[in-house]
């Protein structure tokens, strides 16, 4: 598929994927929706790669959904939109390789949602965070109403959600919403240094681990602890984790390799 509504930049095995329709202020349409899920879909085994960093163009991370595709939809149109966004968000969260969210700057409605389906977020000084869908008449329609309760509680979900105000990047970090504030200048340096140093560790370790956090979270902690023993168990019969322990006891970088 050619992608007209995203880069994607890939070196040392870290793939770059950035919004780029910056006069709409990177808004989600249709079409930007399903280059994403594309990308993803197809990269899902792809080995040339171990994290993926999500960003916008220009001043933007992604500034909402594309308001005059909303304002056509009937019912059954809005209900199909739902079901693609909602299917874009699950396919990054379930995603075997881990997401990093670079919010370089507005990340309203399907963009807050955007990075609330990501493993991590970083955000730069100047990004804003809210879900303003009632300004509309609408509510969150890509998973809002229920990460962002996961994420920074119900109340202060439920405050966001119901004012439909922005929120600024250190009251995001404040409340959970955000990993880490920097300099705008500094936001995809300290993302590529993050990604580096998890590049750096056993991809299985780290898939394994995504998956027990983002399993274990929809249930109980007796059913997530069993499944925590059971990976536990399951990863020593991998060799990056005799490499791992072998490395540790000789006193030299591990060479991992995803197996």
């Amino acid at each position: 598929m050619e992608y007209k509504n995203i880069i994607i930049k890939k070196e040392d095995r870290l793939a770059i994927v950035t919004i780029n329709r910056e006069k709409a202020l990177n808004a989600l349409n249709d079409e930007t929706v399903a280059e994403l899920q594309d990308f993803f879909r197809h990269s899902w085994m792809d080995n040339s790669f171990g994290c993926v960093i999500i960003t916008g163009a220009g001043k933007a991370f992604v500034a909402g959904a594309d308001i005059a595709e909303l304002a056509a939809c009937d019912v059954k149109k809005a209900l199909a939109k739902s079901m693609l966004g909602l299917y874009l968000m699950q396919t990054i969260e379930n995603y075997p390789k881990p997401v990093i969210a670079a919010v370089n700057g507005f990340a309203l409605g399907g963009g807050c949602e955007l990075a609330m389906a990501c493993d991590i977020r970083l955000a730069s000084e100047k990004a804003k965070f809210g879900q303003p869908e009632v300004n509309l008449g609408l509510i969150p329609g890509y998973g809002g109403t229920q990460r962002l309760a996961r994420l920074v509680g119900r109340g202060k979900a439920k405050q966001m959600i119901f004012t439909g105000d922005m929120i600024d990047a250190n009251e995001a970090h404040r409340i959970g919403l955000v990993d880490e504030v920097y300099p705008v200048e500094e936001l995809m340096d300290k993302a590529m240094a993050m990604a580096k140093t998890i590049l750096s560790r056993s991809p299985i370790a780290v898939t394994t681990a995504k998956e027990c956090i983002n399993s274990g979270l929809d249930t109980n902690l007796q059913v997530g602890c069993d499944l925590e023993k059971t990976s536990f168990g399951a990863i020593y019969g991998t060799e990056d984790a005799m490499e791992g322990m072998k490395a540790f006891l000789e006193k030299r970088k591990a060479e991992f390799k995803g197996k």
